[in-house]
């Protein structure tokens, strides 16, 4: 019996992968996880939440482990915390706590059991989100732009397609192999359809530059592939795989976003974000601009990096 295909018009859940490690920021991930290091004064995961609010998301999914509470702790009431802040008349403060999530949206955790891949944590998400498109949205990577965010115009794409959609943007041919790797092809009047799609191939065998950024609207038949989806490496389950599968019964396209796209998984991309968001912030721009005009000056002159 075929599947109806799911329409796009409207998508409503997002699913947040965050039962990772982040080893590449030990010790700190020792005891916070990476989704709550801070860019100047939010945590990773607040920056794709309000993405995924504001492209009108309300239904947030996490996928977690059993031992990270930190993101739930964030996201729930803190009723201490609120109760001192309003006895000491910081009003201002009492807005940014109770405003973390909007009243209209809500919160569901998932626990990943084991380490399986992205592609797995994605599945785990399947109970909640059910038989209707959705977003995938991986903290790691904050997106800054000043019009609409990156999911928003996916969302837009998607309703006007009715295809599915993922996120990418060109890399120098030598970082192939760190990504996802797209080829597209025609597609009525569109010139991006996804026709193939590689996990982290070597330079020389990577069947273009485009790589695959952690956004993606979705179709919910990619679980039936990801269900049935052979592991890889590590006995892990891809996403890439599963789309890669999907693409056959169904379009996918992809979408140059518009904005500039931060890797916080690696240091010098959380260095980066935190600049360029200090450099975006109303308090702190002129500072953040003196002290920056002031360190190279005496880098330039001491001689140093």
């Amino acid at each position: 019996m075929s599947v109806a295909r799911p329409t796009y018009q409207k998508v409503r859940k997002a699913v947040f992968p965050v039962a990772g490690q982040g080893t590449r920021f030990l010790p700190a991930t020792k005891t916070v996880p990476k989704e709550m290091l801070p860019v100047v004064d939010r945590p990773l995961i607040q920056y794709a939440v309000d993405e995924a609010i504001a492209a009108g998301c309300d239904t947030l999914i996490f996928v977690t482990n059993r031992y990270k509470h930190a993101v739930a702790d964030y996201f729930d009431k803190a009723y201490e915390l609120e109760h001192r802040l309003e006895h000491a008349g910081k009003s201002d403060l009492l807005e940014l706590v109770r405003n973390v999530l909007p009243d209209h949206v809500r919160a569901v955790f998932v626990t990943q059991s084991e380490a399986r891949g992205l592609g797995h944590a994605v599945l785990c998400a399947q109970p909640v989100v059910g038989d209707e498109p959705f977003a995938v949205l991986l903290p790691d990577d904050l997106i800054f732009s000043r019009g609409p965010g990156a999911l928003a115009q996916m969302f837009a794409l998607a309703a006007s397609t009715e295809a599915g959609v993922v996120a990418v943007q060109d890399v120098p041919r030598e970082q192939t192999c760190s990504y996802g790797i797209v080829a597209t092809t025609a597609w009525g009047d569109c010139d991006n359809r996804i026709g193939s799609i590689v996990e982290k191939p070597a330079p020389e065998q990577a069947p273009s530059t485009l790589a695959v950024v952690g956004r993606y609207v979705l179709p919910p038949q990619i679980f039936a592939k990801l269900e049935t989806q052979t592991p890889g490496s590590g006995g892990e389950i891809q996403l890439t795989d599963g789309i890669a599968a999907l693409l056959a019964d169904h379009p996918v396209l992809a979408h140059r976003f518009a904005g500039r796209r931060f890797d916080c998984g690696s240091r010098i991309g959380l260095v980066e974000a935190t600049i360029q968001f200090a450099l975006e912030h109303d308090d702190l721009a002129e500072d953040a601009r003196r002290y920056m005009r002031t360190a190279l000056q005496q880098y330039d002159t001491r001689g140093g990096v």
